[in-house]
């Protein structure tokens, strides 16, 4: 400023003090022209014009220069040019290189071009990172704001997420943990700004094993919550099973997967598919059965976890029961209410054979989930009966129709002396109860016999259905 003051206008003007010289223009408000001469500020702005003609590290120069004058510098305008600058060279080198490929593999990403050589796309890895290394030296604000100038100029989101994973672990090498912090917080917020593709939920959930031991602030935790939870589909039971925070009893982090699932159905249950829907429910039963033998675990929050999906979510509800069987066997003190409630995350309908004959003689189960789940099965083996008996009267004689509704109206009969039968033999006692449906099994002999007469392509399904609900036929007269 001195050699421009009393160099009659004049002074070197370059790179490496562009933006030193700027700022001080504009405090010391050098904005007036002497004696014909342009003031320093137009003479800085006029050598931004250049900008484009400058060489890489000169760029580089200019940009850690803003760097050591923020926050002044961010209201010059020199940093957003210098920034808007290395974005368009970044965009234009790889818009020369092969394009990566949409897929991220286990690492992150995968850079294919179908018609390149191995050593080719080797090649084009390193054209497209070759930066990398040179951005290390900005600080996490800067690094924040370089990104979004490549968003804005469209440079490919894998690549820039590739930079950003790849800007931490150099980081982490020496920064302490107040700037590891301030790191990953960038890290996790310049991320959520991309594609959600770009990123790797294997990635993700290394993030977040990271972000545990650092105490990151709520919001980049709520981010990089979300960005797994719209990924959850493609994650494991080991991604899942994070420890709970100090001071929580539980052996894992419930409350977290919660939050997943809440970020997963964000945009409502409609709009995911039925094969995302069904590889969540199924991470899910496993989830539940890992965490169902903790004893600390509250049945509020067991309920919680057995419930946070719909109905519609999954087609059997086997695993899910065997996950309740295992919490209540662990937390057997738990009130007759309690145990109805968790009852309550059953769909019985959706159980099979096998799981309702289990629950049945479970005595870890109340007596009134048994008698619903037996009544489920009668109603699934009525219609079921029902259907095949309408399938069959458009083949049949009208003679043999008339035999099988006039057999059906026997059966009826007998079905309401059995109703009534049951409801004078049924008694308040778990015990008595359950010996009570255990010898009514001589129902399955008539259905077996009524399911040798159905059609041959439906005989293989029922024989297996009755035979394995023989002994619940005649459960629902009971407690119809």
């Amino acid at each position: 400023m001195s050699r421009f003051c009393y160099n009659n206008g004049k002074t070197q003007i370059n790179p490496s003090n562009i933006s030193l010289l700027h700022c001080a223009a504009q405090f010391m408000e050098m904005n007036n022209s002497v004696s014909g001469t342009s003031n320093l500020l137009e003479q800085t702005e006029k050598s931004l014009e250049e900008i484009n003609y400058w060489t890489w590290p000169e760029l580089l120069a200019a940009l850690k220069q803003c760097q050591d004058l923020l926050p002044v510098e961010n209201s010059s305008g020199v940093l957003q040019k210098c920034l808007d600058s290395l974005a368009r060279r970044l965009a234009l080198a790889t818009e020369a290189s092969p394009c990566p490929s949409n897929s991220p593999d286990s690492s992150g990403f995968r850079f294919s071009c179908d018609s390149k050589s191995t050593e080719s796309l080797k090649s084009s890895l390193s054209r497209a990172t070759w930066w990398f290394e040179d951005l290390l030296i900005l600080s996490p604000i800067l690094v924040e704001k370089v990104v979004e100038s490549m968003v804005s100029q469209k440079l490919d989101h894998f690549i820039i997420s590739r930079f950003l994973l790849y800007y931490q672990k150099s980081k982490f090498y020496t920064a302490t943990p107040d700037e590891k912090r301030k790191v990953i917080e960038t890290v996790i917020d310049t991320l959520y700004t991309l594609h959600g593709s770009s990123v790797s939920g294997k990635t993700l959930f290394g993030i977040l094993r990271v972000s545990m031991t650092l105490n990151i602030n709520k919001s980049s935790r709520k981010k990089l919550e979300s960005m797994i939870g719209s990924q959850l589909d493609l994650a494991t039971l080991d991604n899942l099973l994070v420890p709970s925070p100090y001071g929580i009893n539980y052996l894992y982090d419930v409350n977290l997967v919660l939050r997943f699932l809440k970020a997963f159905m964000r945009d409502g249950i409609s709009k995911i598919s039925g094969m995302r829907l069904g590889k969540v429910s199924r991470l899910m039963d496993l989830y539940i059965a890992e965490v169902a033998p903790d004893p600390c675990l509250k049945p509020s929050k067991f309920l919680a976890l057995a419930m946070a999906l719909p109905d519609s979510a999954r087609n059997f509800h086997d695993e899910l029961y065997h996950a309740v069987d295992m919490y209540l066997e662990v937390h057997a003190g738990l009130l007759e209410e309690e145990k109805m409630k968790i009852c309550c995350a059953l769909n019985y309908e959706k159980l099979s054979a096998e799981a309702c004959a289990h629950l049945s003689q479970n005595k870890k189960f109340p007596s009134r989930s048994a008698v619903q789940a037996l009544l489920s099965q009668q109603y699934k083996l009525k219609s079921l009966l029902h259907g095949t008996n309408n399938s069959r009267s458009l083949t049949d004689s009208p003679s043999t129709s008339t035999e099988v509704r006039s057999k059906g109206k026997k059966d009826e009969a007998s079905k309401q002396v059995v109703l009534y039968a049951g409801k004078l033999d049924i008694s308040s006692e778990s015990e008595k109860l359950r010996a009570h449906l255990q010898g009514m099994q001589w129902r399955v002999i008539e259905l077996e016999k009524i399911c040798r007469k159905m059609q041959t392509q439906m005989a293989k399904t029922l024989k297996s259905r009755v035979s394995s609900h023989g002994h619940t036929r005649s459960l629902p007269k009971l407690c119809s």
